[in-house]
């Protein structure tokens, strides 16, 4: 079957669309490449797009013809989206629309959704289940939620058109093999970011905030195998052909570890010592996030099989070091 991915370029993207070329999935991708990078797209059709080209949007659709679409394209700093909201609206909610109008044209009623925990904001219960209520902190999550209810509210008004919206917490990790990892020009992400700093691509390694309510200080968050996170996407896809009605999972490992945790494992994993610095929290971060993920167990049989720290460490270790060779033999 024929499925489009937009923002396949994408560090999640990418994995996802690796994952259903395995599977024999005819893949179209369609990314503006603003984050994302074309050398990483390992299967399918490649068309350069943005999601506010309704023009070129509905030629991509209208020639390809999927029979679903995977949704990635999206803004996805916290920090970021608290000092320009406007973008993260614009890009996430308002490019969505355009996206969902023209898959209505070409009559595409099938949609796997790529949210975040970030909905949930200061969940009342740890770990998170679905039916909590959706209370975000910051305009990324808002953006997100707001998504959210436009697809039910679309579901709801034409019975045709079902969804499944993936809840991540945070993702990580690497292609088992190294061909693809996170490229992110200025990552953001913990994992990725304590790796650069221990390859000495930054001088040091900052922990936003010590005096959260956990019990050594800092936030705390379950992480999720990008790898594991793929095969979330393809149960999704399956379930959707099948009949499932439109649904929310959580996708996680229901374990969480604090920054300091992290950054512990990355040195004992790297054997480097590098600095680290306490600065203080960051706008928009919640002190805990760890996912319940029992509803995509049971109903997806999801079965993930990196649920180890030391395993995502390992994989995105080899490939920082993979793709600093890479940088460092087209630099010189």
């Amino acid at each position: 079957m024929k499925v489009l991915v937009t923002g396949g370029a994408g560090y999640i993207g990418s994995h996802v669309v690796k994952a259903l070329g395995e599977r024999g999935y005819d893949v179209g991708v369609y990314d503006n490449l603003s984050t994302g990078n074309k050398w990483a797209v390992l299967y399918g059709d490649f068309y350069h797009g943005d999601l506010n080209d309704a023009k070129r949007l509905e030629e991509v659709i209208e020639s390809f013809k999927p029979e679903a679409v995977m949704h990635f394209a999206a803004s996805i700093i916290v920090s970021e989206s608290v000092r320009d909201p406007l973008k993260y609206y614009f890009n996430n909610v308002s490019n969505t629309i355009n996206l969902l109008k023209a898959m209505n044209r070409f009559n595409v009623k099938k949609l796997i959704f790529s949210s975040t925990a970030a909905v949930y904001g200061l969940a009342k219960k740890i770990p998170i289940t679905e039916d909590q209520p959706m209370n975000p902190i910051n305009p990324y999550g808002v953006s997100k939620m707001m998504s959210e209810m436009i697809l039910r509210d679309l579901s709801i008004a034409n019975s045709e058109f079902r969804y499944v919206s993936l809840r991540y917490f945070n993702v990580a990790g690497a292609d088992e093999y190294c061909r693809i990892g996170q490229a992110y020009k200025e990552p953001t992400h913990l994992i990725t970011r304590a790796l650069k700093t221990a390859l000495g691509q930054y001088k040091k390694m900052q922990i936003y905030g010590t005096n959260y309510n956990t019990a050594d200080g800092t936030c705390i968050r379950d992480f999720i195998h990008v790898d594991d996170l793929s095969d979330a996407h393809i149960l999704g896809l399956k379930y959707l052909m099948e009949g499932g009605d439109s649904n929310v999972f959580n996708c996680g490992y229901s374990k969480g570890y604090s920054v300091r945790e992290v950054i512990s494992k990355v040195k004992e994993i790297t054997k480097i010592d590098f600095p680290v610095e306490e600065v203080a929290p960051r706008d928009g971060d919640p002190p805990v996030l760890i996912a319940d993920s029992t509803k995509i167990r049971d109903f997806l049989k999801w079965s993930p099989k990196f649920n180890s720290l030391e395993l995502i460490i390992k994989s995105a270790w080899r490939w920082e070091l993979k793709f600093k060779e890479i940088k460092d033999f087209i630099e010189n």
